[in-house]
């Protein structure tokens, strides 16, 4: 099997072959340039020659192209001749094939559900998908907290939703201990939930949840199946699609174990319109991408950020990014020159052309390419004719991609949803038990009233009639024991009671 990736070349004027080395792959990588210009063609390519050398691989498709990976390609494509006369040029015998291919969909419609549970997304991220200020995030935390230390299992949106009515319940006793717990932030939250939820994002949160190593499968073959996220609709909540996919990206470095340099990836990740990670993204949330882009090598992740300018990525992020494709930038104004020439300063210089000048002027299929040599040192920026790809360029059609799914190995785990006994359903069953215990203090209230009210009538009655046998006063001692008891149960099980009930159950029924 290859040691690396070939990714393209040229004739006169452009570099001699341009390989990605597998040993070096796990440093990270970026694909950038404008609209047009070639970018998810690389992307493909990449994802082929990392299935090829037996690496598992995630994209997101954002615009409904890749899923061209799951069909070979074909001569009767109408760039065919194009990319035949580009294969020659740059040396390749361009043969057609498909690649194993699973699909995934958040909404369970161009593939198979994926979903996470609310506990293992956490509050930082669930903040950031909210947008939430610092005091309610505060009070997600709040929520969290309470949840671990009561055992209550947070899984879906239902279980989050009645936590927080229960912190809202509490935030007396709550606010003593953890500071101030307003319901005007409780509300603003579960506004948001509710915002959430109408745009689709429930069907995120619930069981079965996504198992990681699903994702790291082999083809019978021995080829890396290619992951296929469907994010064309998943586009329209930005916020959702950017969340979910760091959310993968912490698991994958929570969970895998530590591997050094291996000979190649465990798993490559690719992060497209990466620029949704960090467009107002806080201090904190950057902070943690970095942390994970800088120690997640070490678990044999490589991640490739895909972007249409450098400038989108943090400069320290930018930095660990080691293998580099850069198809063509356009600078029509001053800011755009000014991240022109900064995209150039981040390479290592090539004496025989102007870098800024060549990332202005390659063509669409063209890029000026930089990968890691021996011992991780950048090479030297080249100008590439990136290489055709085997699979089919464009979309499969609905038939096609049904197949597919229908033929995939995980076909059935996910699609049935599971609502396990949690949070809801347990704070459910205690409002629901402190009702009836409510309701039967006040009936035991009522009758004991009830024999008082005889009590005395039968005190009254007695004084006109002096005369009673035996058994009548017996009955009347009985009233009276009978009375004096449930007078006493009516302190326990009234105010007093539904006191004691209230603290028991944390005040979460005083609504009641």
């Amino acid at each position: 099997m290859s040691e690396h990736i070939f990714i393209g070349g040229g004739g006169e004027g452009y570099a001699d072959p341009q390989h990605l080395k597998l040993g070096y792959a796990n440093r990270h990588g970026l694909i950038a340039g404008a609209t047009g210009t070639g970018k998810t063609v690389t992307l493909q390519i990449l994802a082929e020659g990392f299935s090829a050398a037996g690496v598992p691989v995630f994209l997101s498709d954002v615009k409904g192209d890749l899923s061209g990976l799951a069909a070979a390609g074909s001569e009767q494509f109408k760039l065919h001749g194009a990319f035949s006369e580009r294969a020659q040029t740059i040396g390749l015998d361009l043969s057609y094939e498909a690649f194993p291919t699973t699909f995934w969909d958040l909404f369970g419609e161009q593939g198979h559900p994926i979903r996470t549970t609310v506990a293992e997304m956490g509050p930082l991220l669930i903040s950031r998908l909210l947008e939430l200020t610092e005091a309610q995030e505060g009070i997600l935390n709040i929520a969290f907290r309470v949840a671990d230390e009561q055992g209550l299992a947070l899984l879906d949106l239902k279980d989050l939703q009645s936590m927080l009515v229960w912190v809202g319940e509490n935030r007396a006793d709550l606010s003593l201990r953890y500071g101030n717990v307003s319901t005007a932030s409780i509300g603003a939250i579960q506004r948001r939930l509710l915002v959430l939820e109408n745009q689709g994002g429930a069907k995120l949160f619930g069981e079965p949840a996504l198992e990681l190593f699903d994702m790291m499968q082999l083809g019978a073959d021995g080829r890396g199946r290619i992951n296929i996220l469907a994010a064309d609709k998943l586009m329209g909540s930005p916020r959702l699609y950017a969340t979910f996919l760091l959310w993968m990206l912490s698991e994958l470095f929570e969970t895998l174990p530590e591997v050094g340099d291996p000979d190649k990836p465990k798993l490559v990740f690719f992060f497209d319109e990466a620029h949704l990670l960090f467009d107002d993204a806080p201090k904190a949330l950057v902070d943690k991408v970095e942390q994970v882009a800088r120690l997640i090598r070490s678990k044999g992740v490589g991640v490739y950020f895909c972007t249409q300018n450098p400038a989108d990525v943090p400069e320290d992020i930018l930095g660990q990014l080691g293998n580099r494709v850069q198809h063509a930038l356009r600078a029509f104004t001053a800011k755009d020159r000014k991240q022109l020439k900064m995209a150039a300063e981040t390479y290592r210089d090539n004496p025989r052309f102007s870098t800024e000048e060549a990332i202005r002027e390659v063509g669409v299929g063209e890029a000026v390419t930089s990968m890691l040599q021996k011992k991780g040192v950048p090479g030297i920026v080249e100008r590439t004719l990136i290489r055709p790809p085997s699979s089919q360029l464009g979309p499969l059609s609905e038939a096609e991609r049904a197949r597919v799914i229908a033929a995939s190995p995980l076909a059935g785990k996910y699609e049935t949803t599971l609502d396990r006994h949690s949070a809801h359903e347990i704070l459910t069953k205690r409002a629901e038990d402190a009702a009836t215990a409510a309701e039967q203090a006040e009936r035991e209230e009522e009758e004991a009233e009830a024999a008082l009210r005889e009590y005395k009538a039968g005190r009254r009655y007695s004084g006109t009639r002096v005369s009673r046998s035996t058994s009548r006063r017996s009955s009347r001692d009985d009233t009276i024991g009978s009375a004096i008891g449930k007078a006493v149960i009516k302190e326990l099980k009234g105010t007093t009671g539904r006191r004691i009930v209230r603290g028991i159950l944390g005040g979460l029924f005083k609504g009641r």
